[in-house]
């Protein structure tokens, strides 16, 4: 008995396995292969990612786990088989206008699963075909909310509002939309060829701009490079101008330091034995040069009569130091330094008394 038993079990999993082969089934709308139904032979082998419905007296009973399953003759019934793998599905081509009512043909491809073999099998005739139909509906109606020029740019978004859309609709069917793409968009040639005008249009006014602000930045960095080479002269003559004051100034206080070094010197010269000779004799020697000068930066002098008289003159200039040699003395005793002959203004040419004539030259 139990070899009989055995047999049948043998030859009702070879005859499984032929006609479990996979076949190719055609619908309208997609091409995929998948398994037959299987015979129930009471021990069954359910392969891995499938998953089979099987019916008691034409209720559902339970669904058949991958592995060694058993069940009754006659009784149960293998009734459908879902592939639980993920499932790839062309979208054909359609028609859809857009906002701005532009006829545009879009196709794509759905990605989905089963995930409640049950829903699948009882909530709908085909779940497949009617997620492919609905792709295709929600595709038009969410391409008549967009323009054109949306339809490029939000390619991504539009993907992922079809795929919540049809998820919305398949949760019943127990049926999960992973991901859709569109493959291609065509457009009628008039608008293409609109589209490409707009693209040369657009690039060549790119191009203009970017030639003016070309201009533009370079007509400012020559106005900038102006405007610091000015900065720069001022700045440079400005530091001139405070060298050359802080120059004259030392150059003044060395003169004064020096003036006043040699009034110190002359000073201290007068006070030793026969100053007074040295003072008288270079009194005379500036007098004689102060004639000398005479006529050299204008055509006009004053003259006295006594031109000629060498001696009067070094005697005038003598009378004129022993009066000032006199006012230093004075100041000695009063307490106050005496003032040498250079703190004194050049001894000039005595001015003519009202008695002499003044001829002129």
């Amino acid at each position: 008995m139990l070899r009989t038993v055995v047999w049948r079990a043998g030859s009702g999993l070879l005859k499984h396995s032929r006609q479990t082969a996979p076949v190719l089934w055609r619908t309208r709308i997609q091409q995929r292969w998948a398994s037959s139904l299987p015979m129930n032979t009471v021990v069954l082998f359910v392969p891995q990612q499938e998953a089979w419905v099987v019916e008691r007296m034409g209720r559902y009973h339970r669904i058949l786990e991958p592995g060694l399953n058993f069940l009754i003759p006659i009784l149960d019934k293998i009734r459908y088989v879902q592939s639980l793998k993920e499932i790839v599905i062309d979208v054909p081509e359609q028609s859809a206008v857009s906002l701005d009512n532009v006829t545009l043909q879009i196709d794509g491809v759905l990605y989905l699963r089963i995930l409640d073999p049950f829903k699948a099998s009882y909530g709908v005739e085909d779940p497949e075909y009617a997620v492919t139909q609905l792709a295709q509906t929600t595709m038009r109606s969410e391409l008549g909310k967009l323009t054109l020029d949306k339809v490029f740019r939000e390619r991504e978004s539009l993907n992922s509002n079809i795929v919540h859309s049809i998820n919305q609709a398949s949760d019943e069917w127990g049926i999960r939309c992973l991901r859709y793409e569109i493959k291609d968009i065509h457009v009628p040639p008039r608008v293409k060829e609109s589209m490409q005008m707009q693209v040369e249009a657009e690039r060549r006014k790119r191009a203009t701009v970017l030639d003016s602000e070309g201009t533009r930045e370079a007509a400012i960095n020559v106005a900038e490079g102006r405007k610091q080479a000015q900065i720069l002269a001022s700045e440079g003559e400005k530091a001139e101008q405070i060298n050359k004051a802080a120059g004259e100034a030392n150059a003044v206080l060395a003169r004064a330091e020096a003036k006043a070094k040699a009034i110190t010197l002359l000073s201290e010269a007068l006070t030793q034995q026969n100053g007074n000779a040295a003072a008288s004799l270079s009194v005379a020697e500036q007098y004689v040069s102060a004639f000398s000068n005479l006529a050299k930066e204008s055509n006009t002098i004053i003259l006295p009569s006594n031109t000629g008289d060498v001696s009067s003159m070094v005697t005038q200039a003598m009378t004129i130091y022993g009066s000032l040699a006199k006012t230093s003395a004075r100041g000695l005793k009063d307490g106050v330094a005496p003032v040498a002959p250079e703190a004194y203004p050049e001894v000039t040419a005595p001015e003519p008394s009202s008695n002499q004539s003044s001829p002129s030259i």
